[in-house]
C-alpha cells in the first residue's frame, strides 16, 4: 500500500471489487471522477432537535448526492439530497467535537460548508478521523475548482450557473433532496456504516496536490543542532546542542519510526480512553477531559501513582491544555502546555504537579520497498529544566530516569510497542480513485446533465429535515549546488559552506520598460522600518536565503535551493487596529497607493494580513516593481489572473527567526498555499494587485494567531511570498518579496477610520 492518502487506478469496493469508469467527454478525454463513503450528517430538524445521521455520500462528475445506505450495495435506491456545488462554495476544519450517536459517545472531525456570499446558506457533516476529513476538504476544492473552470468557459456556463443559484434554499425542503454538483473527483471514504465511529477510513486517488507528502522537512531554515544523547527501546532521544547557553531550558527530544499510519498515532495520542493508555503511557495515562474549544483546543486534567518514578508516595495531579492541528502536508503537530482551570482546583491528598511544555509531530513515511505497511515519523519535544538535565549528562540516571521529563520521552517507546502489538490499528485503505490524465480536464455527465439541478450544496447539507432523513435505519549536489534538507544540523553546517545558486527572477518583469529608481524616502507607513538587529518594533526586509524554495529540477528529485533577493521592493508597513477586517484597503483615501508618489511607481502589490483578535489588526505589506509585469511571465498570469489560479499557487514561507520553541511548533516553517488555507480576496486595479488574507476564515488560523500574539512583543518572524511552480517553465521558483517583524507591540498599532 502506498504511504499516499490516495492510490491510483480503479475503486475498490466494500466487497473488495475494483469499481472503474469509463471516459467521458472533456478536454483531453478526461474520465469521470468519483468519490463516496460514510460520512455523518450533522443538522437540527423541524422542531429544533439536533441530529447525527450516518449517511453515504456519492460525489459523481460536478455532482453529489447522499443516501441512507450504499448505492452500490442497493442498485436503485434514491438520493435523500442532491444539489450543486458553486464557485463561492468555502469549506472550514471546526476540529473535533462529542458526539454521542446510537447512545454511545465519541469524537468526530467536523466540516463546515457555507456561501462566502451568504453564510445563510450552510452546512456541516463529520467523520472519524482528522485525515479523512482533510481530504474530504481536498475533494471539495476540486468542487469548487470545476465550477469555477465551467464559470470561465462562457455564456451558457455562466447562464446556468447563475440559474442554478438563484433557486430558493430557505424552508421546508422535499423529501428527496438536490445534492452537490461541481466535484471533479470521487473518493470512497470507510469501510461501513457500523465502523465509522473510531475506525479510521481512507479516501482513494491521486487528487491534483503537488507537494502534499513530498518533501519531508521544512522550507525555512532553523538555527537547531540536534545531537542523539540516547537510546531507549529503539528511539533516540536528542538535545539541542545549539541552544545549551540560552539558560531558559533544555530542549530535547524523542523520534521513533512507528510502523502506522500519522493518522493512526494521532488518534492513539489524542484519545483519552483510559484502558488504552494504560498499554502505552506510563505518566498520563488516567485522563479526564474539563473543557474544549473550538475543536482544536481542550483542557485535560490527570493523576499519577509515583511510585515507579521517585521514593515519595504522596499522589500527583496536573493539568494541561493541548493544542494541535493539521499542516496541508498532512503533518500533525500537537501542543501541550501546563494549565490552571477554575473546575479543578488543588485537591486534597494530591501534589499539583506541573507538566513540561511539550509537543508532538506526526508525518508519514514512504512505505518501505517490498512493503505495504504504512509508518510515519513521531516527534516528541520536552522542555526541560537545566539544572535535571546536566545531572542526568553527568551520569546521574538514576534521579533522572525517575522524573516526569524522562516519562515524557519514553513516551515514544511506548507508543511503538503499543502499536506494533496491535495490528488492527494500523491504517488500511479501503478505497482507491480513477485519474484520468488530463490535469484540466473537462467533466460532464450527460446522465445528471438531463435532471436540470438547480439546488446548491449548502442545501443538501443544512435545512430542515425531511421525516424520511431523520429516521436512521532532502542532499546537496555539487554539480548544480542544490541542498536538500536530510536533518537541519546538517544542512545549517552545509549552508556556511555552499550556497545555491539563486534563480534570476527579473525575466518576471517587462525588459522593454526602462528601470524606475524607487526611493524609500518617499514612502511611509506606521510601522518604522528597523535600521539594524536591535530595534524593536519595526520592520526589516531579508534575503530569500533562509527559504528554501522549488529548484530547476523540483518535478524530478523534489530538490529545494536557497532563495535570492526577491523579485518586489518592501517599502513601507502599515500597522493598524480597526474595528473590522478591511477589504479593499487600496481604494482607502490612507493607504500608499493613493498617494502620489504611489500612484508613480510601475506595480505595486498591496497584501492585507487581516489578524482576528479583539481589536482585529491589519498588517498590510506594500511591495514595489521598477517595471511592470512581463506580460507572458508566471507573475503576469497571476496579477491578471483568475482567483481561482491566485488561490491555487499564492504560497506563504513563515518562519520564528526567534522567539519561544513552542511558538516555533505551532508556526512550523513548511510552505503554505495560502488560498487552500484561508479565504483570500483580491482587488485588480490601476498599478496594483491587492490580496486580502482573512487569517479568522479558518479556525486553525485562529488558534495559531491566537497563541502567536501571546508571544508578539517576544518574537522574530520571518514571511516569504511566492508563486508556486508547478510546471518545467515555471521552475526555478522565486520570491516575490520577503519581510521581518521584530518584536510587534500589539499597543503600537494606529487605529483606523473606515
Amino acid at each position: 500500500m502506498d504511504s499516499s492518502p490516495f492510490n491510483k487506478v480503479g475503486s475498490e469496493r466494500s466487497d473488495g471489487s475494483e469499481h472503474s469508469s469509463s471516459s467521458r467527454s472533456g478536454v483531453g478525454g478526461g474520465g469521470m471522477f468519483e468519490y463516496f463513503g460514510w460520512v455523518y450528517h450533522l443538522g437540527v430538524n423541524t422542531v429544533g432537535h439536533e441530529y447525527c445521521h450516518l449517511r453515504f455520500l456519492f460525489i459523481r462528475g460536478k455532482y453529489v448526492e447522499m443516501y441512507k445506505r450504499d448505492p452500490h450495495e442497493n442498485p436503485g435506491i434514491r438520493p435523500i439530497r442532491r444539489g450543486a456545488v458553486g464557485p463561492t462554495l468555502m469549506v472550514e476544519e471546526l476540529g473535533r467535537r462529542k458526539v454521542n450517536h446510537g447512545g454511545k459517545g465519541g469524537d468526530i472531525y467536523v466540516l463546515r460548508f457555507y456561501n462566502r456570499l451568504d453564510e445563510t446558506k450552510k452546512g456541516e457533516i463529520a467523520c472519524a478521523a482528522a485525515g479523512e476529513a482533510q481530504k474530504w476538504m481536498e475533494a471539495f476544492d476540486q468542487a469548487k475548482q470545476q465550477a469555477e473552470y465551467e464559470l470561465s468557459r462562457g455564456a451558457s456556463a455562466r447562464k446556468k450557473l447563475n440559474m442554478e443559484e438563484e433557486i430558493d434554499l430557505e424552508g421546508h425542503r422535499p423529501r428527496v433532496r438536490h445534492y452537490a454538483h461541481g466535484l471533479k473527483r470521487l473518493i470512497k471514504i470507510g469501510q461501513g456504516p457500523e465502523m465509522l465511529l473510531r475506525q479510521s477510513s481512507s479516501m482513494g486517488g491521486d487528487i491534483n496536490t503537488e507537494g502534499y507528502f513530498r518533501t519531508d522537512f521544512g522550507d525555512a531554515v532553523e538555527a537547531y543542532v540536534w545531537k542523539c544523547v540516547r537510546t531507549v527501546n529503539g528511539v533516540r532521544i536528542f538535545q539541542d546542542v545549539a541552544n545549551t547557553e540560552s539558560g531558559k531550558g533544555i530542549i530535547v527530544k524523542s523520534v521513533g519510526v512507528i510502523e502506522a499510519s500519522a493518522d493512526t498515532a494521532f488518534e492513539v495520542i489524542l484519545n483519552l480512553d483510559q484502558h488504552q493508555r494504560y498499554e502505552w503511557d506510563m505518566l498520563t495515562a488516567n485522563l479526564e477531559l474539563i473543557d474544549s474549544y473550538d475543536g482544536y483546543f481542550d483542557v485535560v486534567y490527570g493523576t499519577f501513582d509515583p511510585m515507579y518514578l521517585s521514593r515519595w508516595r504522596s499522589k500527583k495531579d496536573f493539568l494541561f491544555s493541548r493544542q494541535w492541528f493539521r499542516g496541508q502536508d498532512g503533518t500533525y503537530t500537537i501542543l501541550q502546555f501546563p494549565a490552571v482551570h477554575k473546575k479543578k482546583p488543588r485537591r486534597s491528598g494530591y501534589h499539583r504537579t506541573k507538566i513540561n511544555p511539550s509537543s508532538w509531530e506526526i508525518r508519514d513515511l514512504k512505505t518501505s520497498m517490498g512493503s505495504n505497511t504504512p509508518r510515519c515519523l513521531v516527534t516528541q519535544t520536552v522542555e526541560i529544566h537545566s539544572v535535571g538535565w546536566w545531572k542526568w549528562k553527568k551520569n546521574q540516571y538514576s534521579k533522572f530516569e525517575k522524573g516526569v521529563p524522562y516519562a515524557l520521552l519514553c513516551q515514544v517507546a511506548g507508543l511503538k510497542d503499543y502499536i506494533a502489538s496491535n495490528p488492527a490499528l494500523i491504517f488500511k485503505s479501503s478505497a482507491s480513485v480513477i485519474q484520468s490524465k488530463a490535469a484540466e480536464a473537462s467533466i460532464s455527465n450527460a446522465e445528471y446533465e438531463a435532471e436540470a439541478v438547480h439546488d446548491e450544496f449548502y442545501d443538501a447539507i443544512s435545512g430542515s429535515s425531511s421525516s424520511d432523513e431523520e429516521s436512521d435505519s532532502d542532499e546537496l549536489n555539487s554539480k548544480e549546488a542544490k541542498v536538500r534538507l536530510k536533518n537541519v544540523a546538517w544542512a545549517i553546517a552545509s549552508l556556511a559552506l555552499k550556497r545555491a545558486q539563486a534563480a534570476d527572477a527579473s525575466k518576471e518583469l517587462d525588459s522593454r520598460v526602462p528601470a524606475i529608481i524607487i526611493d524609500p524616502s518617499q514612502f511611509h507607513g506606521s510601522l518604522s522600518k528597523g535600521k539594524d538587529e536591535t530595534v524593536t518594533n519595526c520592520w526589516t526586509s531579508p534575503s530569500g536565503e533562509g527559504f528554501m524554495i522549488r529548484g530547476k529540477n523540483y518535478l524530478e528529485d523534489n530538490s529545494k535551493v536557497m532563495g535570492g533577493d526577491p523579485l518586489l521592493k518592501l517599502i513601507a508597513v502599515d500597522w493598524f487596529k480597526v474595528d473590522k477586517s478591511i477589504d479593499r484597503f487600496a481604494l482607502h483615501p490612507r493607504c500608499l497607493v493613493q498617494s502620489e508618489a504611489g500612484k508613480k511607481l510601475p506595480f505595486v502589490l498591496v497584501f492585507n494580513l487581516q489578524v482576528p483578535s479583539k481589536p482585529n489588526y491589519s498588517l498590510v505589506l506594500y511591495y514595489a516593481a521598477d517595471r511592470p509585469p512581463n506580460p507572458n511571465s508566471l507573475f503576469a498570469k497571476f496579477v491578471d489572473g483568475s482567483d481561482m489560479f491566485r488561490n491555487a499557487r499564492l504560497k506563504l514561507i513563515p518562519s520564528i527567526a526567534e522567539g519561544y520553541w513552542m511558538v516555533k511548533r505551532a508556526v512550523g516553517t513548511k510552505a503554505c498555499l495560502l488560498g487552500k488555507a484561508v479565504s483570500c480576496n483580491y482587488l485588480r486595479q490601476d498599478n496594483f494587485l491587492e490580496i486580502d488574507v482573512d487569517i479568522g476564515s479558518s479556525s486553525v488560523a485562529r488558534s495559531i494567531i491566537g497563541l502567536v500574539l501571546g508571544y508578539v512583543t517576544s518574537i522574530v518572524v520571518d514571511l516569504a511570498i511566492l508563486i508556486e511552480a508547478k510546471e518545467h517553465a515555471e521552475l526555478p521558483e522565486y520570491i516575490l518579496g520577503t519581510v521581518r517583524l521584530n518584536r510587534l507591540k500589539l499597543d503600537s498599532a494606529v487605529h483606523l477610520e473606515l
